[in-house]
């Protein structure tokens, strides 16, 4: 259960679906949620206090005023990006609206890079970098949201309305 991570996006400031989705992902086992971006309001932010999570902000936040307010709440932001490490497993986080931030996670060769921006569900392989998508909370034609297993690399997506499970493209 601890090898298990939540990984969600594009929440928009919709905090009741953003609520649904992280006690969702909690109740499947995962032990760490990552927000990668256009969080949208401190509402969302809420959702993720007392647990463990990481946050980066996308083209649509406020940056400063949502890393303020995360601070304050004891949120961890990693803001534009960073190279996370669980398992012995390298994870690249950024939104991906900043392409010389994409190109900065490959580079270095990290082993996954998740990035949100798209609102597409995401999971292909780069070069030796497998880059993965949650595809979003809203304006996506499903709410998704993914869980992934860090000790075996599988990920599922998973539609937060009716819990079903959402093959990657």
């Amino acid at each position: 259960m601890a090898d298990l991570i939540g990984v969600i996006s594009d929440t928009h400031g919709r905090a009741e679906r953003a609520g649904r989705a992280i006690e969702l992902l909690r109740a499947l086992g995962a032990h760490r949620i990552i927000h990668l971006g256009d969080v949208g309001s401190e509402s969302v932010l809420d959702h993720l206090v007392g647990v463990p999570s990481t946050v980066v902000f996308g083209n649509c936040d406020d940056e400063r005023s949502l890393a303020r307010y995360a601070a304050h709440m004891g949120i961890e932001v990693v803001h534009p990006a960073a190279v996370i490490e669980m398992k012995s497993v390298r994870i690249g986080v950024t939104h991906g609206h900043l392409e010389h931030e994409v190109k900065r996670l490959v580079d270095e060769r990290v082993d996954v890079l998740l990035h949100g921006h798209t609102h597409e569900i995401r999971d292909e392989r780069v070069g030796g970098v497998r880059i993965m998508n949650p595809g979003a909370l809203h304006r996506a034609p499903r709410p998704t949201v993914m869980l992934l297993d860090m000790a075996t690399g599988a990920a599922h997506w998973i539609d937060i309305e009716d819990g079903t499970t959402v093959q990657a493209a």
